[in-house]
């Protein structure tokens, strides 16, 4: 259509183009033909609304298929290709979350459970090497009337640190079962934060350059997530045990009536806010403890001891505050 619009255009433009004799006479036919169907060729390749922004000039495309490309061509677009798709791989990496857990009963392996053993007995049999004296006694006396060889019980003590044995492995094995029970349950990522080596990331945290006082809140916050878990075991077995010994004295006791169950059960209930509010403070005081103790000392060691000593101050410091304003013994 469009070579025909052409056709017609030159036709009124010059009507002695269009007589017989000229399309036969002379050589111009063919010249323009060619060139009417060059120009219909054209047209039909580029739409009529786009010459505004393309122009009508014509556009080719060569085609020369005896042409060589270099040996190494597709050698330099794959490893171009390698390349972008490395680049864009940096821009949008996936965070890889892994979690490592530890055997079920890792609290009956050698080291940890001879740390238990020892720590326990020396808990209750330290106290037993401490030398008996009398203030009263006066210096006279002391020395004209022979000492009294004092009897020591050594199987009280025996059977706190065998209760004590049983309570800490308990706690760590109930804390194994809680970690298995949060991969199965929470997303990965929080279950990767809930068992994640704390002293490892005080570490990884102490070479990233940041302000004292952020690298003290991180720290805080990973371990207040890290020693989630260890507190709610421990409050779970104490738990336990105070049920346990509640119903113990009812089922014991000679008075069966509903007095006696409603004073246990109130008792009960003081013991179990007793243990949730000291299991909190040990849960702060050692996220504030760690974050304190990473800045002062090593990050890994610091963190540590930093824990250690929040966990076993906090309960006493709560305890205290609160006997002192309330009158409430915990």
């Amino acid at each position: 259509m469009a070579g025909i619009a052409i056709l017609l255009d030159l036709c009124k433009k010059n009507p002695s183009f269009c007589s017989p004799q000229s399309f036969h006479s002379s050589g111009f036919f063919s010249a323009s033909a060619a060139a009417a169907s060059a120009a219909a060729t054209i047209a039909a390749g580029t739409p009529f609304a786009s010459r505004f922004f393309f122009g009508s000039y014509p556009k080719v495309s060569h085609c020369d298929a005896a042409a060589e490309l270099p040996e190494d061509y597709f050698a330099n677009i794959k490893r171009v290709s390698e390349d972008i798709f490395k680049n864009d791989a940096l821009k949008y990496t996936v965070k890889e979350y892994k979690i490592e857990l530890k055997p079920l009963f890792s609290a009956f392996e050698l080291r940890p459970f001879a740390m238990t053993t020892l720590r326990s007995f020396l808990m209750f049999y330290l106290p037993l090497l401490e030398p008996a004296t009398n203030i009263e006694e006066d210096d006279d006396d002391f020395l004209q009337d022979t000492p009294e060889e004092r009897h020591i019980d050594f199987v009280v003590p025996f059977k706190k640190s065998v209760k004590q044995i049983v309570r800490e492995t308990t706690v760590v094995t109930a804390r194994r079962v809680l970690e298995r029970l949060a991969v199965i349950y929470v997303s990965q990522r929080m279950a990767w934060k809930l068992l994640k080596d704390v002293p490892k990331s005080a570490v990884r945290k102490s070479q990233r350059g940041m302000p004292i006082t952020m690298y003290v809140f991180r720290v805080s916050r990973t371990t207040f997530r890290g020693h989630l878990l260890g507190v709610e075991a421990a409050w779970l077995v104490q738990t336990g045990i105070e049920i346990y010994r509640c119903f113990s004295r009812i089922t014991n006791s000679e008075e069966s009536d509903e007095v006696n169950i409603t004073e246990q059960a109130k008792l009960l209930g003081k013991k179990i806010s007793g243990i949730t509010i000291r299991c909190g403070a040990s849960l702060v005081f050692a996220s504030i403890g760690a974050g304190i103790g990473a800045t002062l000392f090593r990050p890994s060691i610091g963190q540590w001891i930093g824990c250690a000593a929040g966990d076993l101050v906090g309960p006493i410091i709560v305890s205290v505050c609160l006997q002192k304003a309330l009158h409430v013994d915990l």
